[in-house]
């Protein structure tokens, strides 16, 4: 029997989950929920970019949506600007009794020792009541720094460090609120963007860090962040704006996970938006961008995921592998004891019935 499925959101990733879900027999789709009104009231199939029309008109109100009784929903919606709305999402489907499995807020990836206590309360006593599970993962925070680093090292005999490295060129990544307003390009680089302020690496990738450690049983002593960022030597224009001269064009930055001192899990990102600024920082497997796996130990690994599409860049191929992942752990977390559940909790998620030949 399909799995009744709803979907909330329709923006980079959600219109690439919504097709997904659509295509897929393993599903059926019970509604769309949208945040703007001139997407209210659209069919799903034409929001999702398909010829064929599904008969499922898409809503404002969240009620609506869990008023067909779907099994599960994914949850796409921005969470970066609007954190608290986008839990309290959480918290009214996970207490109607629906799973969700979601890309964001990325932090609910693996939140323990992440977050305090208020923020995953509510959540857990919902997902409790509600007999509901809550996944969230895409490609990073994600399958490129939980399944890839877990299954190299379950061939190492000893393990010094993991290191999970974005190495990706944001130029063509069409999100104003996401380059500007969160990671600050553009910007003076005496002004602080959200994704900046104190603490904030370590709340969003630190979920990255601390799952990591917990699945290689190391106990850390401290999660620290490091960043530093680069001006654009002069003026030029990306897909989401203008990046003028003098302004942040690049960013680096860690989340380390230490033990007695020393790095034992890190996650670090390398985000450009030329390809010749900082030519000395690690260089991508491929033009655009790659994610890079780094186990030192014995023995050590390197192993660098180059993502494409037939259908855009690097970017695209990375929206519709975060919106591919979620989605395909719908059957899993459906079937999963209720409560947050993690990389570490659920079966390996695969692309069962996704063979599609031309």
């Amino acid at each position: 029997m399909a799995i009744r499925t709803a979907v909330v959101g329709t923006g980079n990733v959600g219109r690439h989950a919504l097709a997904h879900v659509i295509t897929d027999p393993r599903f059926e789709l019970t509604g769309v929920w949208v945040s703007s009104t001139g997407k209210a009231g659209q069919d799903a199939g034409t929001l999702a970019g398909l010829e064929d029309s599904t008969g499922i008109k898409a809503t404002t109100d969240l009620d609506e949506l869990l008023a067909a009784k779907p099994d599960c929903v994914v949850y796409t919606a921005m969470a970066d600007n609007r954190l608290n709305e986008a839990l309290e999402d959480y918290r009214r489907i996970l207490a109607a009794g629906v799973n969700v499995v979601g890309s964001s807020a990325v932090f609910l990836q693996y939140p323990w020792q992440v977050l305090p206590a208020e923020p995953i309360t509510p959540l857990e006593q919902a997902a409790h009541d509600g007999n509901a599970s809550l996944y969230v993962n895409g490609i990073d925070p994600g399958f490129a720094n939980d399944q890839l680093p877990l299954a190299l090292a379950g061939a190492c005999q000893h393990i010094e460090q993991v290191r999970c490295l974005e190495i990706v060129n944001y130029a063509t990544y069409d999100s104003a609120t996401v380059m500007f307003d969160v990671m600050g390009f553009g910007k003076p680089l005496d002004d602080i963007p959200l994704l900046l302020q104190p603490g904030v690496l370590t709340m969003a990738w630190g979920s990255v860090v601390r799952q990591l450690a917990a699945g290689l049983g190391i106990d850390l002593d401290e999660v620290r962040e490091e960043y530093v960022r680069e001006p654009a030597p002069d003026d030029f224009d990306i897909a989401a704006g203008h990046i003028p001269k003098g302004s942040a064009a690049a960013l680096r930055f860690e989340v380390q996970g230490m033990v007695d001192g020393r790095p034992a899990v890190v996650l670090e990102h390398v985000t450009r938006l030329h390809a010749d600024l900082r030519p000395d920082w690690p260089q991508p497997a491929q033009p655009g961008g790659s994610y890079r796996v780094e186990v030192t130990g014995e023995p050590c690994y390197t192993l660098d995921l180059q993502l494409s599409s037939p259908n855009g860049d690097h970017n695209h191929a990375g929206l519709v592998a975060t919106a591919a992942r979620v989605v395909n752990a719908v059957p899993a977390v459906v079937a999963a004891p209720a409560g947050i559940r993690t990389t570490l909790d659920l079966p390996w998620v695969t692309g069962t019935g996704r063979y599609l030949p031309r």
